[in-house]
Order: C-alpha cells, then sequence, then structure tokens
C-alpha cells in the first residue's frame, strides 16, 4: 500500500508541471472537437446514403 500512495504523490507532483490550457482555449478546442466530429457524422451518414441508394437502385435494375 506504501508504494501506491508514493505513486499517487508522484502523480501529484508531476501534475503541478502540466501546463494547462486557459478556459478560453479549452472551450475553443472542445467547440473544434464537437463541430469537426459532426462534419464528419454529415459526411459519412451521405455516403452511407448515397451506398443504400445506389446498391437499391442496382438491386431493383436485376429484378
Amino acid at each position: 500500500m506504501k508504494s501506491f500512495v508514493d505513486y499517487l504523490r508522484a502523480v501529484r507532483g508531476e501534475l503541478t508541471h502540466v501546463s494547462w490550457p486557459k478556459r478560453e482555449q479549452a472551450i475553443a478546442f472542445t467547440a473544434l472537437v464537437i463541430g469537426i466530429s459532426l462534419l464528419v457524422a454529415v459526411i459519412l451518414g451521405g455516403f452511407d446514403y448515397l451506398f443504400t441508394v445506389g446498391l437499391q437502385a442496382l438491386l431493383n435494375f436485376f429484378e
């Protein structure tokens, strides 16, 4: 148990050396990640829709 406590103390000491982002930066980066995620979701959804329509048209053509 002593080594675990020593580990936690070392972690706490290392966290004081971390250069944390300012609040505004964190908000901006979070908004950027959400925006890019939504953009990728829309693009993938569009490809999915196009492939679905294309495959249905192809299957209906060969019926």
